[in-house]
């Protein structure tokens, strides 16, 4: 896929690795907009790269639609990419008690059937695009985590998170693949996050070091290095694809 003159709407493009990843197709020549409830930093960052900024709470349908439509005016709707996430850590039997189910919901519908609306909803916009070569009309890019494979302690309700959407991969794309829109996921290892970055530099340095190479944090701007690889190769499609530095998570 060219980039350039289409649109691309990204959840949880504030911050983190939706950031960078919006900031790379802007300069790529795309119509970018970036949905989140971060409003303050998501109008900032979005004045910075001459994007669009549209508060969205991805579990919401009337925000994620809000969102497409905005990008759609801007010029055909053609990417989508699931960023936004969070990951709360809560043991299945605590000192407290029970996990608590309202925690483990909010997970579920923030990572998982968030990143399942904005799909269902950009891919109803894209499948109207006049098809571009090879039949393809868009490219819907989804993020899990590495917790999906290696989930660690205090981390079920993430890990299921993650694992939904990687699951959802391959269905996603054979169910999409007759209006020519590829589906893609991408499970990060320990990235460079607002969350890390808040951490001790000696306690960065030793999460960095777990990956057997290169021995270091991964970086934003290597998470959007690989969604526009997957932009432009019309053969990746139905795949997860980890980017951890060989990274296999420990139990704590």
């Amino acid at each position: 896929m060219q980039l350039s003159g289409h649109s691309a709407v990204i959840s949880g493009g504030a911050s983190g690795l939706g950031a960078a990843t919006a900031a790379l197709l802007a300069k790529r020549g795309m119509r970018v907009v970036i949905a989140d409830v971060q409003d303050a930093a998501g109008r900032a960052f979005a004045a910075q790269i001459g994007a669009q900024f549209v508060h969205c709470d991805v579990t919401s349908e009337a925000d994620v639609q809000a969102a497409v439509n905005a990008a759609q005016a801007l010029a055909p709707l053609r990417v989508a990419v699931s960023c936004a996430g969070v990951a709360p850590a809560a043991r299945t039997l605590g000192k407290q008690g029970p996990h608590a189910l309202d925690l483990f919901e909010r997970v579920i519908r923030i990572n998982l059937i968030g990143s399942f609306n904005l799909a269902r909803l950009a891919a109803a916009v894209m499948a109207q695009q006049t098809p571009l070569d090879d039949g393809e009309r868009g490219v819907i890019v989804n993020t899990a985590s590495v917790a999906a494979f290696d989930g660690q302690i205090g981390q079920a309700a993430y890990a299921a998170s993650k694992a939904g959407i990687a699951g959802m991969t391959l269905p996603l794309a054979r169910d999409l693949s007759r209006d020519g829109i590829r589906v893609m996921t991408i499970a990060p290892g320990i990235f460079e996050t607002p969350m890390l970055m808040g951490m001790p530099p000696e306690v960065q340095a030793a999460l960095g070091q777990m990956a057997p190479f290169p021995q270091r944090l991964g970086k934003p701007q290597e998470y959007a290095a690989l969604v526009e690889a997957i932009l432009t190769n019309p053969m990746l499609n139905g795949e997860v694809i980890r980017l951890d530095g060989a990274i296999r998570m420990q139990p704590k």
